[in-house]
């Protein structure tokens, strides 16, 4: 076969991957995030086989794919085409922005571990550009003294939270900090899917020496995601061993997971032990202080004027990952930058309009009584009881009608929740009260003020 047709082939390869990988991503993405961000990307055909290059339309949605997906990209070509070294994200339009190219890590026992690796750490994530409240002061003060140089005071660092409260940004935090106090030091971030990537590829090809010379030779390592290993035997046999390297040899030691290590499922006791006899620190979800401070840095960084409504309305809806508000922002600007439209409050419903529907707060029916009990002067057991007075009545089905209104509670199930009542009877409160907002004021009125309370 001749030199240009095996280029041929192999091109022909990285296509084909391509497409069974625009499956996967969409599969784990999701329809919705993957329209937005991953389906824009395309893939440059070219001969260079070992260095895959894909392209968006925009710098802004090159960063984000840089920031969010590039490692995921990388492991997915390198699971199907072995060949493949590295990936580079561009911008197809011609407009400027930087290249982002991520190389996978050598394997071969042939190249030595460097004297000071160079462990892939986003720039922006610092000490510096985390936004500090009550919700992670203690995770940001362990970071700030785990990555102090000197004498290790603790090891490992087990951080856990809900997705997207700041875990990442604080282990690629002090691995920025460490790496300035001792810039010859060796540092490896990475998660624990790729951890039990590599280790799996190590074993393939019968070289895990390297593999495991390279983590365990390391000052500092963090790894992100433990949840990800549970059940996975074999990967857990090596990361059990790497950290009991790790920490008898008395390096700094950081792992994050999105639950307490007593909680993890199928992560094995040992593992468990190993890591709740370090300092555990959760990040509790933002409060509506830090929300703000959050979209106002986020504006400042990007020089965008997004009026003040707009933020409010994300500030308000959007509360439980910083993550998801901070997408959120971003989603509003691409949309506005793609669109030539300008940002204002129906601009950004009309944007977000899925979103600020998945993040509406969750309410129980036992809350919705509460709320109505204490509106109207009355105890809760009084909306349960069988008394049929309309100083009790008109509470309990405006009651009713909120519970059909703002939980997915079936008639049945909001009926039994009110004493035991049938679900005729809850089809006739909700067709009442909602007759009764077109007519009486004061029914309308007491309904969007509990409106307004359960749903703030």
């Amino acid at each position: 076969m001749s030199s240009l047709q095996s280029r041929i082939e192999e091109t022909g390869t990285i296509a084909r991957a391509w497409t069974r990988i625009r499956v996967n991503l969409r599969a784990s993405a999701g329809a919705r995030l993957f329209d937005q961000w991953l389906k824009p990307i395309e893939l440059v055909e070219d001969e260079d086989v070992e260095c895959v290059r894909l392209t968006l339309p925009s710098p802004f949605m090159t960063n984000w794919v840089r920031n969010h997906y590039a490692e995921r990209l990388l492991l997915e070509f390198r699971q199907q085409v072995p060949e493949v070294r590295a990936i580079a994200i561009e911008t197809r339009s011609g407009m400027p922005t930087a290249v982002s190219l991520v190389t996978a890590p050598a394997q071969s026992v042939a190249d030595p571990v460097p004297a000071a690796e160079r462990p892939a750490l986003d720039p922006r994530l610092t000490f510096e550009s985390f936004v500090e409240d009550p919700s992670n002061r203690v995770a940001l003060n362990a970071a700030r003294a785990l990555a102090a140089p000197g004498p290790v005071r603790f090891s490992p660092l087990f951080l856990h939270s809900g997705t997207g409260l700041g875990k990442t940004h604080l282990m690629q935090a002090i691995g920025a900090a460490f790496l300035e106090a001792e810039p010859e030091s060796r540092i490896l971030y990475m998660s624990a899917e790729r951890f039990m990537f590599e280790f799996v590829a190590a074993m393939r090809a019968r070289d895990t020496f390297a593999f495991k010379a390279r983590l365990r030779g390391c000052d500092l390592l963090l790894i992100d995601d433990l949840q990800f290993i549970g059940g996975k035997d074999a990967t857990q046999e090596e990361f059990f061993h790497t950290i009991n390297e790790v920490m008898a040899a008395g390096k700094r030691l950081v792992i994050a997971a999105d639950r307490c290590p007593q909680a993890l499922d199928g992560i094995e006791p040992r593992i468990v032990g190993r890591m709740a006899a370090g300092l555990v620190v959760d990040i509790k979800a933002p409060g509506a202080a830090l929300r703000r401070m959050v979209l106002d840095r986020k504006c400042a960084e990007l020089g965008m004027d997004v009026p003040e409504p707009v933020l409010d309305l994300l500030t308000t809806r959007i509360q439980s990952s910083i993550r998801e508000l901070e997408g959120a922002l971003n989603r509003v600007i691409a949309y506005a930058q793609l669109t030539g439209e300008a940002i204002d409050l129906d601009f950004a419903i009309a944007t977000l309009g899925d979103t600020l529907r998945g993040a509406r707060r969750q309410v129980t029916i036992d809350e919705i009584q509460k709320v109505v009990s204490t509106h109207f002067d009355m105890k809760p057991s009084d909306l349960v009881s069988a008394r049929r007075a309309r100083a009790i009545a008109r509470p309990r089905q405006i009651a009713m009608y909120l519970a059909k209104r703002l939980t997915t509670r079936s008639l049945p199930e909001i009926g039994r929740k009110f004493g035991g009542r049938d679900h005729s009877t809850v089809i006739h409160a909700v067709r009442r009260i909602e007759e009764l907002r077109d007519s009486d004021q004061d029914v309308d009125g007491a309904v969007r003020m509990l409106l307004g309370q359960l749903e703030g």
